[in-house]
């Protein structure tokens, strides 16, 4: 006999990961892994793919990116990232530095179930987070001004919400809890 229940489909989220260097980015893409069980994908690591697909490689992923950027490649970056997105599965995407990665994603997943999540921390904490390769102030701030980083502050306006990360990282976990409670009350709705 068969089955006359209608199944619902599959309703997924897709959250991309915005914010500048040191404010929290990987924690929160790390933590949804792990914890909530995303499939977490960085561009980071979609484009040192890429890039070892060529001989010569390259060892500075921030002035690479700022090739393709201008190259008119950033679309196709987006196109690989996606590419390895499994379908119907919550996935957590780190890293997004420029509208072309916004619109990608938000065209490719949909309205319903693409989220941005900017996530935002002072220059000082940031810095405070990272010494251990930036060691004084004005290398941090020379690596956070390179052109291929300019972009990441607009993206904040088309955020689902902004989360201030200056505390703990238990705090910065509470956080995206409420708001993965929040979008996942959105999309029962």
């Amino acid at each position: 006999m068969p089955n006359h229940i209608s199944q619902q489909p599959v309703k997924r989220v897709v959250i991309g990961i915005a914010g500048q260097i040191g404010a929290g980015k990987t924690s929160v893409g790390k933590y949804l892994n792990s914890v909530c069980g995303f499939f977490y994908i960085r561009y980071s690591q979609v484009l040192a793919e890429w890039l070892s697909e060529d001989a010569e490689g390259k060892a500075n992923l921030q002035v690479v990116g700022w090739e393709v950027m201008v190259g008119g490649m950033q679309s196709e970056l987006n196109s690989r990232l996606i590419a390895r997105i499994p379908p119907h599965t919550d996935s957590a995407v780190d890293g997004l530095r420029h509208p072309i990665d916004y619109d990608s994603l938000r065209r490719a997943f949909g309205y319903r179930d693409f989220y941005l999540i900017y996530i935002e921390s002072a220059l000082e904490t940031r810095w405070s987070r990272l010494k251990s390769r930036f060691p004084t102030l004005k290398e941090f701030s020379q690596r956070e001004s390179h052109p291929v980083e300019q972009h990441i502050p607009a993206l904040k306006r088309n955020a689902f919400t902004s989360i201030p990360n200056e505390g703990s990282l238990q705090e910065l976990y509470s956080e995206v809890d409420s708001v993965l409670a929040k979008i996942r009350n959105e999309k029962r709705s």
